[in-house]
């Protein structure tokens, strides 16, 4: 049960950013530039560095809602499953792989990420734009997981809420729009 009231037709991330939509606004605005914007990594892989740290956090709603988005950007979901739990072997590149490891380490603590462990992502083809893109993904899902696990936000277990909430953000990003989440309304 939530900490404060929330719509309960909203679970998660939604029903906070609804919530107090002030400051959601600026908080989506900044995931869609990193998670949709212009960039040299794909929006696949930029969701999969939402889902590698969002399940460092342990945050459930995370890591299912942003596995669902990758699966559904990717059109798999070998790859988000392989970087959760087994990275060496991932269908990945290696210059994916050593991004996901500073991701990982901002993760758990940021002052790990050392020169060697950006040099090998640079020598991998990490350009420092995608380093400083990955490190501030991973920030920022720290904050999300903090935020829906901190106010012990409604998380959904049934994958079809994940499915539905993926395609919402495959076809229409994080902006905020009229209507935007009719379909995750859980009492229907």
């Amino acid at each position: 049960m939530p900490h404060i009231p929330l719509d309960e037709n909203l679970p998660g991330i939604t029903g906070l950013l609804n919530y107090r939509q002030d400051t959601a606004l600026p908080i989506r605005q900044l995931t869609q530039i990193l998670l949709r914007g212009e960039s040299t990594l794909t929006e696949g892989e930029r969701e999969l560095i939402a889902t590698v740290v969002s399940q460092g956090n342990q945050c459930k709603f995370c890591t299912a809602a942003h596995t669902a988005a990758a699966n559904a950007i990717l059109g798999e979901s070998e790859t988000s499953e392989k970087v959760k739990h087994d990275l060496e072997n991932a269908p990945v590149s290696e210059k994916m792989k050593h991004l996901l490891d500073i991701a990982r380490k901002v993760q758990a603590d940021a002052r790990t990420v050392t020169p060697e462990l950006v040099e090998k992502a640079k020598e991998s083809g990490a350009t420092d734009l995608e380093i400083h893109d990955t490190v501030l993904i991973a920030a920022l899902f720290c904050l999300y997981n903090k935020y829906v696990d901190g106010l012990a936000s409604v998380t959904p277990t049934e994958p079809a809420f994940y499915e539905r909430l993926a395609g919402i953000l495959k076809t229409s990003g994080y902006l905020p729009s009229p209507n935007r989440y009719t379909s995750l309304n859980t009492t229907s």
